[in-house]
C-alpha cells in the first residue's frame, strides 16, 4: 500500500494522533494530518444527531489545497468529533473524483457502522459487525523495531520510568492524589533502581509538573522531562527495567506493552464509571502484563503486544 495516501482526522490529542499515525504506518501509507475543528453549536451534538454536512466542521479549509496528484485514498479517524468529517469526505471525493475512497475509524463511532469501510475498537468495548476489528487494548504509534533499536542505547543501570496522563472526564489526576502515588513510590520502588525517569504528556497539569520539580530538585537520581519529545518517550519506556503508568490513559498503557517490561498501574480515584477502563485492566492483567502498584515488584514476562500491525495486516488482506 505505499502508492496509497491517507488523511488522519483527529482533534489534535496525543492518544488519537498515535491511534491513526499508529495504523498509517502499519499499513505503509504516505499520510498527513487534518485536525478538525467544529463550527460552533455541533461541538455539543453527538454523531447520532449531527447532521452529515460540511457545515458540521472545518470542510473548506482542508479540501482548499488539495493537490490532484495526491488525493487522500484512506480517511483514517480517531474520537467522537472525526465520525461525522471522515464520512462527509469520503461522499465529497467519492463524488467528486468518482474513484474508489475508504474510510476507518477507530473508537466506537457511536453511529451506523455501515458508514465506515472499517471500525477499530479495542476488545473490551465488544462491539461486533462485519467491518469491525477489535484490538486488544488501543493500537498506537509505537512499534517493536523503534523500542530495540532504542535499546541499543541503554546505559549498564536499572531504571524506573513512570509516564503520566492527566485529567479527563473519568479521572480527576489531582495534585493530592499524584503526592500520595509519588511517596508510594518512593517509600517502595526508588531504592531498587539507580534511575527515576518522569516522563510527562500534554494533559499532565502544570501544577503537578511544578511539584516534581519541586520535590526531586535535590535528588541527582531523578529525572524529569516535560518536554514531549518523542524520542524521550521512545527511550524512556525502551530503556525501562519497569514501568508505571497512571490509570487514566489505555493508550499509554498500551503502548507500553510493546516493551515486554513489567508495568504496574497508579489506580486514580474515578469521578464518573469507568468500566471501560476496568474492562480493559483486567484484560491486560489477565495478559500478564500489568499489575497494580501495589502488587509485589517480582519479575514477570508476556508476550509484547504490537496489534496495530496484527491489525494493519488484516486491513491490508482486504483492500488489496
Amino acid at each position: 500500500m505505499q502508492n496509497l495516501n491517507a488523511w488522519l482526522l483527529t482533534e489534535g490529542a496525543h492518544g488519537m494522533v498515535s491511534q491513526v499515525e499508529g495504523l498509517a504506518k502499519a499499513l505503509n501509507l504516505n499520510f498527513i494530518h487534518k485536525k478538525i475543528i467544529y463550527n460552533s453549536f455541533f461541538s455539543f451534538l453527538p454523531p447520532r444527531f449531527s447532521p452529515q454536512n460540511k457545515i458540521v466542521f472545518n470542510f473548506d479549509e482542508m479540501i482548499h489545497d488539495v493537490d490532484l496528484n495526491q488525493l487522500p485514498n484512506i480517511f483514517i479517524s480517531c474520537g467522537r468529533k472525526s465520525v461525522i468529517p471522515s464520512i462527509v469526505l469520503k461522499d465529497y471525493f467519492s463524488k467528486t473524483y468518482h474513484s474508489k475512497f475508504y474510510n476507518i475509524h477507530i473508537q466506537d463511532p457511536k453511529i451506523n457502522f455501515n458508514y465506515f469501510d472499517f471500525i477499530i475498537a479495542p476488545e473490551h468495548d465488544r462491539l461486533l459487525g462485519d467491518n469491525v476489528f477489535s484490538s486488544k487494548g488501543a493500537i498506537h504509534y509505537i512499534s517493536n523495531e523503534e523500542i530495540e533499536k532504542a535499546r541499543l542505547s541503554k546505559k549498564n543501570n536499572s531504571i524506573l520510568t513512570v509516564i503520566l496522563g492527566g485529567p479527563n472526564k473519568y479521572y480527576n489526576f489531582s495534585l493530592q492524589e499524584l503526592k500520595n502515588i509519588f511517596t508510594y513510590i518512593d517509600n517502595n520502588f526508588l531504592s531498587n533502581f539507580s534511575q527515576l525517569l518522569i516522563i510527562s504528556s500534554r494533559r499532565t497539569p502544570e501544577s503537578i509538573n511544578n511539584f516534581l520539580i519541586e520535590k526531586y530538585k535535590n535528588n541527582n537520581k531523578v529525572q524529569i522531562d516535560n518536554s514531549l519529545k518523542r524520542e524521550n518517550y521512545i527511550n524512556a519506556l525502551a530503556h525501562a527495567d519497569r514501568i508505571i503508568v497512571t490509570s487514566d490513559s489505555t493508550s499509554m498503557i498500551s503502548e507500553a506493552a510493546t516493551t515486554g517490561s513489567p508495568i504496574h498501574v497508579a489506580q486514580l480515584k474515578s469521578v464518573r464509571n469507568d468500566y471501560r477502563f476496568i474492562k480493559f485492566l483486567d484484560l491486560f492483567k489477565d495478559l500478564n502484563i500489568v499489575k497494580s502498584l501495589e502488587e509485589k515488584q517480582e519479575n514477570w514476562t508476556y508476550d509484547k503486544l504490537y496489534e496495530t500491525k496484527r491489525i494493519a495486516d488484516l486491513i491490508k488482506n482486504k483492500i488489496l
